[in-house]
């Protein structure tokens, strides 16, 4: 099910993370030739992406909404 981006965050260990309007999250790596994302390098290529459509496969198994962890 595809899912709009609404939001970003780095996870523990310093990759982007994409939020996605239905509450689950998704890894978007540049890590060239496998998956080429060099929109996820720059603040401007993040915003720009916002409302772009991700496929949720958590959305298509049923999986629960993720929760953003926030170091202490």
């Amino acid at each position: 099910m595809f899912q709009p981006i609404c939001g970003y965050h780095k996870d523990d260990e310093n990759h982007w993370v994409a939020q996605l309007s239905c509450g689950h999250f998704q890894h978007i790596r540049h890590n060239p030739p496998w998956t080429n994302r060099p929109w996820t390098q720059t603040e401007q290529g993040r915003l720009g992406m916002l409302g772009h459509e991700l496929n949720c496969l958590k959305c298509d198994n049923g999986e629960p909404k993720d929760q953003l962890v926030l170091p202490s």
